[in-house]
């Protein structure tokens, strides 16, 4: 590619990942507050859990019609039509009292979600080279959002209220809408060929997807704190699965630029391997007692698998072939786990204890790299 293509191609990463980073202001402050304030929102407790997980299940059906009609009318159009309404949802968060209103906002937030997902990876595979490059800085960008939120927000809510709160992020999620409005006007994956987006025929890298979609979000994610419970005073328990839960955000900020550098020097692939029989080695240590170890481990080559899974995709397909298909169907799987995860771990809690399930999503995901390994390579 030209130097000038190549260089609208970094800013086109750069914007449509700063839209995402403040998109995800509301929603990771939203995990941390929704739980102990869910009165302040007009919500029961059982209710909580529906409203984190509305969002991830309408994404997984909605991946496929979002990805024809990103490649419809263009990536640009679809990613200010997205900073809308994130700011609208972020607001609804402050304004909205009980189940209707809240569920409307993670719904409209769930297909907002989806469209930037696929838009910055859209971006970030429109030139081919240094691929894993550009996936992990767009990754860092999106992760400073979260970050922020998740320090920053928890000071804001206990100044001026849960529901205020997210009525004051509203305001900086609102200048995603102007650097929406820079972005290129036209994408070059409108003349590639397209392959049908299918949760019918996942494949090998889908599976991987979602068993890390169901460990990292679901097991890990609610068990740590029941196991910190156990030897500590429950708001220690708190502080302290919260700071791990945090490193899932500086764990992809850090690993997915490295990682993906490395991929570029020496194939996505066997960057890939390595980085996912680490994070089955991490569980295998939480499960085994060594919990903050084999968290940071776990949580710092999840964030590298964030780079190194659109590498490996992009890197499998031809030349004229787009890339938004095959990162919907992968996104899909991977928040089909995510959303499945919490509602079968809080059930199976009731038999089988947080190591015993942690140890068994180490065992599936080592059968599930087998798989991968084992399978041909498109």
């Amino acid at each position: 590619m030209s130097g000038s293509g190549t260089g609208g191609g970094w800013r086109a990463i750069i914007g449509s990942s700063s839209i995402m980073s403040l998109a995800l202001l509301g929603d990771a402050l939203l995990y941390a507050v929704l739980p102990a304030y869910a009165a302040d929102f007009g919500l029961t407790l059982p209710w909580v859990g529906v409203m984190l997980s509305a969002n991830r299940f309408v994404r997984v059906f909605a991946y496929g019609v979002i990805a024809r009609l990103t490649h419809a009318v263009g990536v640009r159009r679809m990613c200010i039509g997205a900073a809308v309404f994130a700011t609208l949802s972020t607001a609804l968060y402050g304004l909205g009292q009980g189940p209707a209103i809240i569920l409307a906002a993670r719904i409209t937030w769930g297909l907002t979600y989806a469209v930037l997902v696929l838009a910055t990876l859209s971006y970030a595979l429109e030139y081919r080279e240094r691929v894993g490059t550009r996936v992990g800085v767009g990754q860092a960008i999106q992760r400073v959002g979260p970050v922020l939120a998740l320090f920053g927000g928890a000071w804001l809510v206990g100044h001026v209220g849960p529901n205020n709160a997210f009525l004051i992020l509203a305001v900086p999620t609102a200048f995603a809408i102007l650097i929406a409005f820079t972005l290129p006007k036209s994408n070059k994956t409108e003349a590639r060929r397209s392959k049908p987006v299918s949760l019918a025929r996942p494949k090998p890298i889908d599976v991987l997807f979602f068993l890390q979609g169901y460990g990292v979000d679901g097991v890990f994610a609610v068990t740590i704190t029941l196991i910190f419970a156990r030897e500590a005073s429950l708001s220690d328990a708190v502080m302290s699965g919260g700071a791990l839960l945090a490193m899932r955000h500086f764990g992809e900020a850090i690993a997915a630029p490295l990682f993906g550098w490395v991929a570029d020097r020496f194939g996505a692939r066997k960057v890939f391997v390595g980085a996912a029989a680490l994070t089955m080695l991490g569980f295998v240590g939480v499960a085994g007692g060594f919990t903050v170890l084999g968290a940071l481990v776990m949580l710092l080559f999840r964030g590298a698998l964030a780079s190194l899974g659109p590498a490996v995709i992009a890197q499998s397909l031809d030349a004229d072939e787009e890339a938004i298909g095959p990162l919907a169907r992968m996104q899909a799987w991977r928040d089909l786990g995510a959303a499945c995860g919490p509602l079968a771990t809080g059930f199976l809690l009731t038999f089988l204890s947080a190591e015993i399930q942690l140890g068994a999503v180490a065992v599936a995901l080592g059968a599930g790299l087998v798989y991968w390994l084992l399978a041909p390579a498109k």
